[in-house]
C-alpha cells in the first residue's frame, strides 16, 4: 500500500517535469534548433547603435607616509 501512494507522487513530478520541459521547448525551441545548427536565429536589424561608457582615469598611486608604514 505504501508502494501505491509513493508512486502516484512520482507520477505526479514526472508528468509536471515533462509538461514544464514542453512549455520550456515551445517558448525556445527554434533558438535551440539554430543554435546547433550553428545559425543565428536574430533577423538582422536595420542599424545597430553601440553606447560605450568611457574610461574613468586611472587613480594614482601613493606610497604611504612612513608613519603609516610602521603601523602596518
Amino acid at each position: 500500500m505504501i508502494a501505491a501512494l509513493g508512486t502516484l507522487p512520482f507520477i505526479a513530478t514526472l508528468w509536471l517535469l515533462v509538461v514544464l520541459g514542453a512549455a520550456i521547448l515551445e517558448e525556445s525551441g527554434a533558438k535551440i534548433a539554430a543554435a546547433l545548427k550553428g545559425e543565428s536565429n536574430r533577423q538582422p536589424a536595420g542599424r545597430l547603435t553601440v553606447r560605450m561608457r568611457a574610461r574613468s582615469r586611472p587613480l594614482q598611486v601613493r606610497s604611504a607616509e612612513p608613519r603609516l608604514r610602521a603601523a602596518a
